[in-house]
């Protein structure tokens, strides 16, 4: 499998590194290297690109608004020389940040993990399948079975969603609604536009954050009446 690559960086040293570390990579095809944020623009409204390397301080447009501006971005690996926009990065769902300077090692560790990001993009689909015990979705292209008692909550990530079960934590291609669909009313709630919970493993409720297991979940304001209906007056 063959991926092609996009590298943006304003930086003409930068965009000679990556460039010369991707060489070593033979799945890797270079489709487009610019120094203008604009241009990759035009590149992405035309090429297909599976792999993004993204500067983020830009002249004319930085890099988190460039990848805020296409609907379908594709895997983002974000690289700056600031460390303080990590947050900010994983938000937009980046797959990882590299801080420059950055040893081919490092680049190898986030190829990787683009790697699994775009074959989950190619062809992942959730398995329609109910079951009282448990509902198959693919993880890094492996039908993998959730068992639903073991869930302690969902959490959507734009087109991802991660499950965090008991022992063992799950990302797949997925829209939240989808497996809210798989998922017992009776059993399950949704407390946050990205959260469902596990009713069983409620423990408390802290201020807008329920405690869910050892994780701290977040209730939003306008759910937070009806969750505590729900979870703690029935």
């Amino acid at each position: 499998m063959q991926y092609r690559v996009l590298l943006v960086d304003d930086e003409h040293l930068a965009l000679k590194l990556l460039e010369a570390f991707l060489a070593k990579v033979p799945d890797m095809v270079l489709v487009g290297k610019c120094q203008s944020p604009l241009e990759a623009l035009r590149i992405l409204q035309q090429e297909p690109v599976d792999l993004l390397f993204l500067d983020i301080q830009m002249p004319s447009l930085n890099g988190m608004d460039l990848l805020r501006q296409l609907p379908h971005p594709p895997v983002t690996i974000f690289t700056t020389a600031y460390r303080e926009h990590a947050v900010d990065a994983f938000e937009l769902q980046a797959i990882d940040y590299l801080v420059k300077p950055f040893a081919y090692e490092r680049f190898l560790q986030a190829l990787q993990q683009a790697r699994a990001a775009v074959q989950q993009r190619r062809g992942q689909l959730i398995i329609p399948r109910r079951s009282k015990d448990f509902f198959t979705v693919k993880v890094d292209g492996l039908l993998t079975r959730v068992h639903i008692d073991e869930i302690l909550f969902v959490e959507g990530l734009k087109e991802y969603v991660r499950i965090v079960c008991q022992d063992d934590r799950l990302v797949t291609l997925e829209r939240l609604k989808n497996i809210e669909e798989l998922l017992p009313e009776s059993d399950f709630l949704r407390v946050h536009r990205s959260y469902i919970v596990g009713r069983r493993h409620v423990k408390a409720l802290e201020g807008n954050l329920l405690h869910v297991g050892p994780h701290k979940i977040p209730v939003s304001r306008q759910r937070r009446e009806a969750v505590v209906e729900a979870l703690f007056l029935t």
